[in-house]
């Protein structure tokens, strides 16, 4: 009879988690039809959600615009590296997972009718690391926003660079960064959006190079981890540390936008840039 009981309280966890989620912030429950109504943002307290790149791209993109390129670059084990894992296995256990060659989508798309090269990290794949694959992606879509004279807009949610590609993986902000030069030498815009989390050489590259730097509410954006940091220094931090606010009132960053008001405000931005 327990062995009936446990299972049925099983299926009835299973059951809630398809139809409910809990908010990291306020820990409110939400019906998940009214979180994906609301994109994904809390109607409680406003905390967004991580969501998927391919959701991302569907809620900043004019509807059947996106064009994606490179979709068939897939990373290599240069180093063979392994931890607990070989490193080719969680490359293949995180294509499974995701569906994707690795942690970064790119290609061409419009909004608001005005067009720019986009790319959106995954952080699903290996938390959104930054390794050789993501780094040649940057340096082709740069490229091809170059030929075409479009603008580019990168989305970032990171980790940082990916150890398992050892120093290959920090060539990457230097690369990332020098494909952008050539960009700024064309007078073309490139917006930075930064989602939680941006961390490591992600922000140390191309996460803060944007001619203008957006950020989503609350999103975690730095370095190092607060904990890391503090342990470090061996001192308090200041309340809301490395939070997008933060960045904001001591000039790290733009502006911060909604993810409802997003879309439109690139738009706006994109149309102002190329005039």
């Amino acid at each position: 009879m327990t062995w009936f009981k446990k299972k049925e309280a099983l299926l009835d966890e299973k059951a809630g988690d398809a139809l409910w989620s809990k908010c990291n912030a306020c820990q409110e429950i939400i019906y998940k039809k009214e979180l994906e109504r609301n994109l994904h943002v809390c109607p409680k307290c406003s905390y967004h959600f991580p969501i998927p790149a391919q959701k991302r791209l569907a809620i900043v993109t004019d509807e059947d615009s996106f064009e994606e390129l490179d979709r068939v670059l897939s990373p290599l084990d240069p180093i063979s590296f392994r931890d607990l894992k070989r490193y080719a296995d969680r490359l293949h256990e995180a294509q499974q997972k995701t569906g994707l060659k690795d942690a970064f989508i790119t290609g061409r798309a419009t909004i608001h009718g005005s067009p720019a090269m986009i790319g959106v990290f995954e952080f699903n794949f290996l938390g959104g690391s930054l390794g050789s694959v993501v780094g040649e992606k940057i340096a082709r879509m740069v490229e091809k926003a170059v030929d075409e004279k479009i603008g580019a807009i990168i989305f970032s949610s990171s980790g940082g660079a990916r150890m398992q590609e050892g120093i290959l993986s920090l060539m990457q902000m230097a690369k990332t960064s020098a494909a952008l030069s050539i960009l700024k030498k064309e007078r073309l815009p490139y917006i930075s959006v930064l989602t939680d989390p941006t961390l490591g050489g992600v922000t140390a590259s191309f996460g803060m190079l944007g001619d203008i730097i957006l950020a989503e509410p609350r999103a975690m954006i730095g370095f190092a981890g607060p904990r890391v940091i503090k342990e470090t220094i061996k001192a308090d931090l200041p309340a809301g540390f490395q939070r997008a606010e933060y960045l904001l009132q001591h000039g790290m960053i733009d502006f911060i936008i909604e993810r409802r008001k997003l879309k439109a405000t690139l738009g706006k931005l994109l149309a102002l840039l190329y005039h």
